[in-house]
């Protein structure tokens, strides 16, 4: 909280002080991110699983069409684990110079094999959605529903030795409702995009949850593996689906 009132022996911290970038790129977005805090009634459990130290690869399932869970997640790694996360998005974000400078101050980095390998290598901690869009875009019919996980979330930590931290975010599926996804392939490949229902964030009750770091015990030239690289996908989704179905069950209607 900004306190304007100086206390004895105490620096004032002044927002007028700050520059405009600080502004825009830092106070707002925290004071954002603390207000759907409260917005949301978040719940976060697990943290004691991700790795102080080291390469790791946050895994999350993907919803919400916003980008809200995305950015969410991003602040609460910050502040428990005091290390900053760079977040892997969609190429949308990175088209021109003028949506591309303000992803970049927020951490963006833009979802591809080799971006992601090389914040790994130098130790950092990557957040990738193996969804992609497909999770994120997908109709509120099919809420809670894994789409297929693409598989360089596997490649990426078997080529660094990253330790990969399975994630579920539940709420973000009621915050925003998607009636259906559209397809844009015939204009640009593989681009799909949300039909939203609601812009205004529903008060929709999130919980976060990590589980528990998985480290891949083979050695990186498996990373050319197709099929092993495939099973190991597949059994992370299988599992995060199966906790996923037990919490939505067991928290019923997700507005109290």
């Amino acid at each position: 909280m900004i306190n304007f009132f100086k206390k004895p022996n105490e620096k004032v911290f002044n927002v007028f002080s700050l520059s405009k970038e600080e502004l825009i790129y830092k106070v707002f977005p925290r004071l954002f991110m603390e207000i759907l805090k409260k917005y949301f009634r978040l719940e976060v459990e697990g943290v004691e699983n991700i790795p102080k130290e080291g390469p790791v690869l946050i895994v999350p399932n993907h919803s919400g069409f916003s980008g809200i869970d995305a950015m969410l997640l991003s602040y609460i790694l910050q502040q428990h684990t005091k290390r900053k996360s760079h977040v892997m998005t969609h190429h949308l974000w990175f088209l021109t110079d003028k949506t591309a400078l303000p992803a970049h101050k927020l951490g963006f980095v833009e979802a591809n094999y080799e971006n992601g390998v090389n914040l790994l290598k130098k130790k950092n901690m990557v957040v990738l959605f193996p969804e992609g869009e497909h999770g994120n875009f997908k109709p509120t019919s099919k809420r809670y529903q894994l789409q297929e996980f693409k598989r360089g979330f596997i490649r990426m930590a078997l080529a660094s030795g990253a330790q990969i931290v399975p994630t579920l975010v539940i709420g973000a599926e009621e915050t925003h409702i998607n009636l259906k996804k559209l397809k844009f392939s015939k204009y640009l490949r593989g681009l799909v995009l949300p039909l939203p229902l609601n812009i205004i964030p529903l008060p929709a009750k999130w919980k976060i949850v990590f589980l528990e770091p998985i480290s891949l015990p083979f050695e990186s030239k498996k990373v050319k593996d197709s099929e092993l690289c495939r099973e190991l996908a597949s059994e992370i989704q299988e599992d995060m689906q199966s906790k996923i179905n037990k919490i939505v069950r067991k928290r019923g209607f997700g507005f109290f």
